[in-house]
């Protein structure tokens, strides 16, 4: 049975492992050969990565029509409205489509969160909210062009959760390997 190397990418590093342009990637921190990432996570965006050395794995993990569920701790500007959460919840129209109806809920800062370098900027006169954002879809920078279409930008983007793979207590920078017959995939 495959391996699944669960990462938790810090903010800045790419979701590849080579970059003509010297940015720091998955090179910086994973040592292994002939492992893959099975999804993406933009440069801007923290947290759960997957990775594996099966194709077959890989696809299923990453490929909206399986349905693995991808759970996002945002941090928006602004309050967001009731009415603003369930555009988000019905589906929002972005420039390539409607979105699936999302799980979205506000909540408390997550407990044990790290911080993030650089930090999000901070302004007085803006308050910010955390919610808990979870789709089914996984078009590129999604989260944040929906919060977006909201008047609500995202400053700070983790994703906690894929399908039944959680980051749990994973420190930022850090990987560790699990066997895929221990999930149910």
């Amino acid at each position: 049975m495959a391996n699944i190397i669960l990462f938790n990418k810090p903010f800045g590093v790419l979701s590849q492992f080579t970059d003509a342009d010297g940015r720091q990637t998955l090179a910086n921190y994973i040592d292994i050969p002939h492992v893959y990432a099975a999804g993406r996570l933009d440069k801007d965006s923290e947290g759960l990565l997957l990775l594996t050395d099966d194709g077959k794995l890989q696809q299923r993990i990453s490929e909206p029509k399986f349905k693995w569920a991808k759970h996002y701790w945002a941090q928006v500007e602004g309050d967001v409205s009731d009415e603003s959460l369930q555009s988000l919840q019905q589906g929002i129209k972005l420039k390539d489509g409607m979105t699936l109806p999302a799980e979205v809920s506000p909540i408390d800062k997550p407990d044990g969160l790290w911080e993030r370098d650089p930090p999000i900027r901070f302004r007085k006169s803006i308050s910010t909210q955390w919610l808990n954002i979870v789709i089914k879809e996984g078009r590129n920078r999604q989260v944040r062009r929906m919060t977006a279409a909201i008047n609500h930008p995202t400053l700070r983007l983790i994703r906690h959760c894929i399908g039944p793979i959680e980051i749990g207590s994973l420190a930022v920078g850090r990987h560790k390997s699990i066997d895929a017959g221990s999930i149910n995939i």
